[in-house]
Order: structure tokens, then C-alpha cells, then sequence
């Protein structure tokens, strides 16, 4: 698995009808991300950098007995905030003079793909020097149509348009456009009726300048490079691998790599909030979506209409905390999974949650001594792709039938399976092209934070304590983290905090045994935010907003009608 964390599944809208519950499951797909799988996926760019430490950083939703930052609370309650984190400074409220050509630019909507409208707009490529270089940014919009006023809200008016309701599933790296292409047919019909739905990609991604890094045979290449090596050999195949993406990267992205942050991602909605006549942005963010949706609200506070983070990061951890945080999500994960797979006559590895993660680690072990053939053009499945392929299978239970069967296939001498869901994860399309879902996660997480590792010998200090909280992927996740030691471009952020003072309330969701954002980092986040109100999914899979809940559903959907935000420490399950 060499991935930082992304979009899983490229979607791109097929012509043919499709039923109800397909066009649900294929939006879920678009949605489910991984955040930081490599870099830590978090943090701030070079304007709007974190200001010295106040004393209330924190915000004023935090408990009075703060949890150890990276650590889950009772269910409900905030967390603290990583020690040592500054705070985001917001931006000054009044446009500067030198941007202003920006904000004074007028959308051209046209007729795109499937009765969706596109459009383009210009920012610039730095915004401590506008004007010098300039990047065209992509987005596409559902345009609000009358309906049946909202189940969740029925005395709202479906004629009263509300205004635009920016959409980001997250990554970095998921394309806004195609999500918003999948996914805008499921949502509330009240919502529909009363936002335009919109998709912006943002800076290096989809149709936004996107960065590209290798070509398809190398990605395959990059995809089989062993992650837990085991001698000299094996750590010189990770680090010439890692270098040789990194440097594809630079030389085809050039001057653009080095902007690419979270921070210009945000600067990037302001601009395009205001050319859509929006006095507040409007957001809805899954997994990194919420982190830019976070920092938008740290940089423009005054300017947060209702915003909706789901699978929430934590931007005041650092890239090892981060990473090693994660990867005992994906083991909390993989032990909701090892207990309904021990429960069913057909589960593959065992009938005690002892022997399923047994028998999941002599497998793993096998197939990296030896890759296992498979019926996808005769590529053999190796290690790290079998380790992703449990991955991906973590990130929604729908999923858990077809890992239980790919395992199966496995243990039997056949890595179709695991294969495919390797190829998923990546976004590998049949003809062996890769999106540039991958190559803008790497360019915007190691822009964010610092390299967690300087070399190999960091690593493996640190693989112990990865270990500790995750059996089953903490080596490989770690290994994983050493690819930003490489970059070519140095890191613009640091950890934060996100105070968002005077800001409208923000509803922020974790669930709680989602493996790619974990619970806590929730907690942490709606601890940080002042008028943070933390809304608890007690579940599983990647984020919680159009999956399983109607509670969830419905407490988000009255929010973006209303304003009514759900009171802090609301819970629900299926």
C-alpha cells in the first residue's frame, strides 16, 4: 500500500440507469478516503500560518478534563488538543487591494456532462506574490431545483434557494467534480431544492491543473514494492522507489508543487464563494474535506455559513502522531471486522477473533515470501498490494462480504481478489492508468507537514510503537511514512490548532470505529473550534453523513436547512 491518503474509487457516471441503491453504494465509493496514510495528511501553508500560542487555543469546547491528544474520550465528549500546537491565524477580513481582480471575476456556467453545469475561474499560483503566475481552477455545479420540502425540515420552503453548498470528499487528491457527478442525486431532496450543489477541485487535482508523477507501468511498479523489508536490499528497493515518484513529480508538476497546500486549497473556496455571490461559504467535507473545511473556517471565521465536517482529522498532531494514530484505526477496524467474520459459517480464517487476525498475519507473511498468481493479466499479487487490499476492505462493511471471499481465494493459492481491491484503492483503471488522485495526495501532504522520518534508521526506532497500537499494519504504516523524507519541495505548515473564533457553529461527525480518520481526532478537532458541536456516530466504516444513519441524516440535513445544529455530544447509531 503507497498511498497517503485518498479517494478510493475513481468514479466517473456511466450513461445507463442504475437502481436507487446502486447510485447510493457507488456515491458511498466516491466518498470513502484515507487521509495521511504516508504524510500525516494535515496541516497549514505559508500564508495564514499558525500564530504564537494563546492560552485559549483550545476553544471553549473543551472538557475541563482534557483526554491525552491521540486518544479516545467517552463517547460525546471533546479532547485536547495536541500540547505545543499553535493556533491558525485568520486572515485580515477585507480583500487586499491585489487581489481583487480575483474576487471581481464573472463565472461562465456551461452545459457539461449528464444536465451538470462547469465552469472555470482564475487564482493566483502564490498568494504572497498574485498576479505573477496564475492557476485555472475547475468546478462544476447542480444547479437547485424545486422538490417536496425535506422529510427532516418539512416547513421548509423547496422555492427559498439558500444559497451554494460546496461539496470535497476528501484526500487530499478526491475530485469534487466527479464526486459531485456520483453523488448529488442522494442527497436530501429539501437540500437539492434549496442549494446548488457544487463541486470545486481543488489546486492539483481532477480537472484543476492536476499533477501527474509516473506513468502506468511505473505506478504498478511503485504499487509492488515490498513496505516491511526486511534487510539492506529491501529498504535501498522502498527509498529508490520513493525518490523515483518524487522526482517524476517535480519534474512534470514544476513551480506548482510548491503550492499546493491546504491552506491555498481554502484561500481557492474563498474566491470561489464570493464569485457565486455567497456572503458565507456553505460546506460539506468528508475525512480530508474536513480538514480544508476547517481551515477555511481558522483563515475566513466571519465567512462560515454551515459547515459540515465528517471523518474529521486533527490538525494539531504531527506526522508521526498522525500516522501511528491512524494506524490503530485501521486495527480497530480490522477487530470489528475479525468478530463478524468469526461469527459466519463462511468466514474464511477462523471461527475466534484470535485466530482471524492469526491467519490474516501467516497470509500476509506468505504472500510476501511469495506473490500469488492471479486471473488479472498475469500480475502476481505481492505483499503491500495484499496489505492494501485488507485496507480498502476496512473502509465501509459492505465491503467485509468480498474481503471475506478474497481471503478465501487467498488462503487457496488465488490473489484475484485481494488484487482488485488493491486496484480499487489506487483508482487503477482496467486499461493499467492511474488517476492523479495519488500524486496530488503525496504533493499536498508533504506540503502540510514536515517529513515524519529523516531515514530509514527513524523508522525503524519507531516501528515498535506502531506495532503497539497496531498489529496488523502498524510496520507497514510506518515504512509507509518515510515517502516525504524525500520531497523535492520543502514543507509549508506545521501542526495547529483551528480556533475559528466568532464563527457560526460547525457540526463536525466522527464515528467510532471509523479506521481512516479515528474517533478521537473528532473529539480533538470539535475540542479546538469554538462553536464546534460534535455529533457521534457509534459505527463502522469511513465517515457517516448518506451512509447508515438516519439520525445522522437527519440531524445534518435540518442543520444545512435550518441552522439548527444538533446539540453537543448528540449520538447515534444505525
Amino acid at each position: 500500500m503507497r498511498v497517503f491518503g485518498r479517494t478510493r474509487v475513481r468514479v466517473r457516471p456511466r450513461v445507463r440507469a442504475r437502481s436507487r441503491a446502486q447510485v447510493r453504494r457507488r456515491a458511498l465509493a466516491a466518498a470513502l478516503v484515507v487521509v495521511g496514510l504516508l504524510a500525516g495528511g494535515c496541516g497549514s501553508g505559508r500564508s495564514g500560518a499558525p500564530a504564537a500560542p494563546s492560552a485559549d487555543a483550545a476553544g471553549s469546547g473543551s472538557p475541563s478534563a482534557p483526554v491525552v491528544p491521540g486518544q479516545t474520550a467517552a463517547p460525546g465528549q471533546t479532547a485536547a488538543p495536541a500540547a505545543g500546537a499553535t493556533p491558525l491565524e485568520p486572515l485580515p477580513a477585507v480583500v487586499p487591494a491585489a487581489l481583487a481582480p480575483y474576487y471581481a471575476q464573472r463565472l461562465a456556467w456551461q452545459p457539461c456532462d449528464n444536465g451538470f453545469e462547469c465552469t472555470t475561474f482564475r487564482v493566483p499560483l502564490d498568494y504572497d506574490h498574485p498576479g505573477s503566475s496564475d492557476l485555472t481552477l475547475a468546478a462544476a455545479r447542480a444547479a437547485a431545483s424545486p422538490a417536496s420540502p425535506s422529510a427532516t425540515a418539512p416547513s421548509a420552503s423547496p422555492v427559498t434557494r439558500l444559497g451554494s453548498l460546496l461539496l470535497n470528499p476528501g484526500g487530499p487528491g478526491g475530485s469534487a467534480i466527479e464526486y459531485l457527478e456520483a453523488a448529488a442525486g442522494t442527497y436530501d431532496h429539501g437540500v437539492r431544492a434549496r442549494y446548488d450543489l457544487v463541486g470545486l477541485d481543488p489546486r492539483g487535482v481532477g480537472r484543476s491543473n492536476p499533477v501527474s508523477c509516473l506513468s502506468g507501468d511505473r505506478m504498478d511498479a511503485y504499487t509492488t514494492v515490498g513496505l516491511t523489508p526486511g534487510d539492506q536490499h529491501g529498504i535501498d528497493a522502498l527509498i529508490a522507489a520513493d525518490k523515483e515518484f518524487a522526482a517524476g513529480c517535480h519534474q512534470q508538476a514544476g513551480a506548482a508543487l510548491g503550492h499546493l497546500s491546504t491552506v491555498e486549497g481554502a484561500r481557492d473556496m474563498d474566491v470561489l464563494r464570493a464569485l457565486l455571490g455567497d456572503e458565507r461559504l456553505n460546506f460539506v467535507g468528508k475525512s480530508y474535506g474536513t480538514f480544508l473545511g476547517a481551515t477555511y473556517a481558522g483563515l475566513f471565521p466571519s465567512r462560515v455559513g454551515r459547515l459540515v465536517l465528517d471523518g474529521a482529522m486533527d490538525p494539531s498532531l504531527d506526522s508521526v502522531t498522525g500516522n501511528r494514530t491512524q494506524a490503530g484505526g485501521f486495527e480497530t477496524a480490522w477487530a470489528a471486522f475479525a468478530k463478524d467474520c468469526a461469527a459466519r459459517e463462511d468466514c474464511p480464517l477462523g471461527r475466534t477473533e484470535q485466530q482471524v487476525g492469526d491467519r490474516l498475519t501467516a497470509l500476509l507473511a506468505g504472500v510476501r515470501g511469495t506473490p500469488l498468481p492471479t486471473t488479472t493479466g498475469g500480475r502476481r499479487l505481492t505483499g503491500s498490494q495484499a496489505t492494501t487490499g485488507v485496507i480498502q476492505a476496512m473502509y465501509a462493511d459492505f465491503l467485509w462480504p468480498r474481503l471475506r471471499t478474497a481471503l478465501a481465494d487467498a488462503e487457496a493459492g488465488d490473489g484475484t481478489g485481494l488484487l482488485k481491491l488493491s486496484d480499487d484503492y489506487y483508482g487503477r483503471e482496467a486499461d493499467g492508468s492511474y488517476p492523479n488522485l495519488m500524486f496530488a495526495n503525496t504533493a499536498v501532504n508533504c506540503l502540510d507537514l514536515p517529513a515524519p522520518f529523516r531515514g530509514p534508521e527513524d523508522v525503524q526506532r519507531a516501528v515498535p510503537e506502531f506495532e503497539r497500537v497496531s498489529p496488523h499494519f502498524g510496520r507497514d504504516m510506518a515504512w509507509m511514512a518515510l515517502a516525504c523524507t524525500y520531497w523535492p519541495v520543502r514543507a509549508t505548515g506545521a501542526a495547529h490548532t483551528i480556533r475559528a473564533a466568532g464563527a457560526a457553529p460547525i457540526v463536525v461527525i466522527g464515528t467510532t470505529r471509523d479506521p481512516a480518520t479515528p474517533y478521537a481526532w473528532a473529539q480533538s478537532l470539535a475540542g479546538q473550534l469554538e462553536s464546534g458541536r460534535l455529533l457521534t456516530f457509534d459505527g463502522d466504516g469511513h465517515t457517516a453523513y448518506g451512509r447508515h444513519s438516519t439520525c445522522v441524516d437527519g440531524a445534518v440535513n435540518r442543520f444545512l436547512l435550518t441552522g439548527e445544529a444538533p446539540e453537543q455530544g448528540k449520538r447515534c447509531d444505525r
